[in-house]
């Protein structure tokens, strides 16, 4: 017997975040606060079950709606933390959308401090798991400028990988761009981004990042676009990453 999964019940502050409205932290709270109702009684209890095409739910007072889906690519500069409120008071990357008027958005995936380039946001976290799936998300590439100039032993190397603290770290391939006296530039590509995975691998070889820049995502390329600066994808560009 198989199951619609259209008819199936899902926790209120996870339906909440489905719609778009905002991360099921946030929408947690709301629900705890007693800012949201569910036909017509107000509920205290996250994970209450609701089916969000039948169940009427509002926040504050107003009925809520499915959002808009909103689908952004930024140019991330380094020094900036990829997470809406920074508990060290560092500056975020939605210091980028200031004065946009963008509905709640949500980073797919991360770029740590230093890093530099392509970062995608979406109100759609269906759309945004399927890009972070480590089986069947789209590949990333990024360029990266190490202190040293490298070997085709380094190279094999990144792409055997390396067990450290129980992750397998690799890379789906690596080769050289071009090389200075004392450095060089490398395009590397993953299959699946883990914490630091790059920086790690490198390092586990001795080799220091100087500079990281994802640069593509699937067929998505950041291009031209300045740092700091943002575009909402369209169409075609989403077939760029669809798995």
């Amino acid at each position: 017997m198989t199951t619609d999964k259209t008819n199936r019940r899902h926790g209120v502050a996870r339906t909440l975040s489905k719609l778009g409205l905002a991360s099921r932290t946030v929408a947690t709270g709301w629900v705890l606060d007693g800012r949201v109702v569910v036909n017509g009684r107000i509920v205290r209890d996250p994970e209450f079950p609701v089916l969000k095409d039948q169940d009427q739910l509002s926040v504050d007072g107003r009925p809520v709606t499915a959002t808009e889906r909103v689908y952004l690519l930024l140019n991330k500069p380094r020094g900036l933390v990829t997470t809406a409120a920074d508990e060290q008071g560092r500056e975020t990357v939605y210091r980028c959308f200031d004065g946009a008027g963008l509905p709640w958005l949500a980073p797919v995936g991360r770029l740590d401090k230093a890093s530099e380039g392509l970062l995608l946001f979406s109100n759609d976290p269906e759309w945004a798991a399927g890009i972070t799936d480590p089986a069947t998300g789209p590949d990333k590439t990024y360029r990266v400028q190490v202190d040293r100039l490298p070997t085709p032993e380094l190279l094999a190397r990144l792409v055997t990988g390396i067990d450290l603290n129980g992750e397998h770290l690799a890379a789906k391939s690596a080769r050289v761009l071009r090389t200075g006296e004392k450095n060089a530039w490398l395009e590397i590509l993953l299959a699946e981004g883990r914490n630091r995975h790059i920086r790690r691998l490198l390092e586990a070889q001795g080799f220091s990042v100087l500079r990281l820049i994802r640069v593509a995502i699937g067929e998505l390329a950041l291009g031209d676009l300045p740092k700091g600066q943002w575009r909402r994808l369209a169409a075609t560009d989403l077939a760029k990453v669809r798995p």
